[in-house]
């Protein structure tokens, strides 16, 4: 069940997402984490206790759904961040798909497991950005392959970010 730090705008839903508009949360002073859940990785990054500079922290790559959650469960300990905020794909109408499903279905099983409350950030080509970007660097692939995931992890918590600032927060 999604947590929310304040009562949700329900024009704000969709689709049984549970987004809501970044100006909806209050979120308390401490460090915010965000996932890019993907099928074989998962990208962490983390803010400074201060919420202003987000950056990678790491890639979480088990064999297991069950082992990605309990290593995700455990950066929640270890980082005791104050939200967690997992990047949900939408399309280009904001519809979520079945990508969208299956991370609602991550999310789902790793709640009971944390104490945070969760925010579902519209992620729309984090990851294509991310891969630009490093591509626009000159890395070569086979190690864009190993960061891409938390430099999308990244592009997610810098959308709430920006989100909190032009919304007062």
């Amino acid at each position: 069940m999604l947590q929310h730090l304040s009562a949700p705008n329900p024009t704000d839903t969709l689709s049984g997402v549970g987004l809501l508009e970044s100006t909806q949360t209050m979120t308390m002073p401490g460090r915010i984490m965000a996932l890019d859940v993907g099928e074989v990785r998962t990208g962490v990054a983390v803010t400074d206790p201060m919420q202003i500079i987000a950056s990678p922290h790491c890639v979480v790559k088990e064999k297991s759904l069950e082992a990605a959650l309990d290593r995700v469960a455990a950066l929640t300990r270890e980082l005791e961040p104050v939200l967690l905020v997992v990047g949900i794909p939408l399309d280009r109408e904001g519809k979520p798909g079945p990508q969208a499903e299956k991370i609602e279905r991550f999310i789902e099983a790793l709640e009971p497991r944390i104490s945070v409350p969760v925010y579902r950030q519209d992620e729309r080509y984090s990851t294509a950005g991310a891969e630009r970007m490093l591509i626009d660097a000159n890395m070569r692939r086979n190690k864009r392959k190993n960061v891409v995931d938390k430099i999308a992890a990244t592009h997610i918590l810098e959308a709430y970010l920006q989100g909190q600032k032009r919304g007062g927060g």
